[in-house]
């Protein structure tokens, strides 16, 4: 699983070394990306070298060394990953647009594509490279709108009802009220599933559980990608 701005960094080395047979340095990343700060480029780094596509050398300049690439970036793609969009309005690939409730038979069930992880902890991505699909009750469904599922990882909103390894069910929206659980986009790369509050030029993003802290930021620091409506959990 990849976030975009992990993807975009990955995809940006491996040209590089195609290309000059060396790594980029941190500051061209940095401006590739366009990112405020290395900060970022270091953390974008790390998580690729925890998932397995990087490796970095000790004691050597730019050691930097592709070990492997997702399909999206092979010759062979045929689709890429399954991306949140960061945009305002972007849609979900895969997701589809569902009836009213009031056309939804009592009792049926819908299909929805299962994106990827969504972090309730440290926030992580909300992407997969593969789409499966997952069954969800029709009145479960918001009356309008896109929607999708996410699986939790983390106990940040336990004290929401909502647990690591439980499905979450997102009605696509980019606006929210205070009080709304959302999946908010953070600096445009990390992706958690958080209780929204605004207060003035800031917004708060807020657990459920008293060992994590509210997270308050600039406005245009957060995008709002989806409003919880619905919570799978498996026995």
């Amino acid at each position: 699983m990849l976030t975009r701005k992990q993807l975009d960094l990955l995809r940006f080395i491996n040209e590089r070394v195609q290309r000059d047979g060396v790594p980029p340095s941190f500051d061209e990343m940095k401006e590739a990306l366009d990112l405020r700060s290395k900060s970022g480029i270091h953390r974008l780094i790390t998580a690729l070298e925890e998932r397995g596509f990087i490796r970095r050398l000790a004691h050597r300049a730019r050691a930097i060394e592709i070990v492997k690439l997702p399909d999206s970036l092979g010759p062979k793609a045929q689709g890429g990953l399954r991306v949140i969009e960061g945009d305002r309005g972007a849609k979900p690939r895969g997701a589809r647009a569902l009836p009213a409730r009031a056309d939804v038979p009592a009792g049926s069930v819908t299909e929805l594509p299962l994106l990827g992880r969504i972090a309730a902890g440290t926030p992580i991505e909300a992407i997969a490279d593969e789409n499966p699909q997952i069954a969800v009750p029709g009145a479960m469904l918001a009356a309008q709108g896109r929607h999708y599922a996410l699986e939790v990882k983390g106990d940040s909103m336990i004290e929401a009802g909502i647990n690591d390894g439980d499905v979450v069910v997102i009605r696509e929206t980019s606006d929210a009220q205070t009080g709304d659980i959302v999946v908010a986009q953070v600096e445009g790369y990390e992706a958690t599933l958080k209780r929204f509050r605004s207060k003035g030029d800031m917004i708060l993003l807020e657990a459920a559980n008293p060992a994590y802290e509210t997270r308050v930021l600039p406005r245009g620091s957060v995008k709002v990608q989806g409003k919880l409506v619905g919570l799978i959990r498996m026995y």
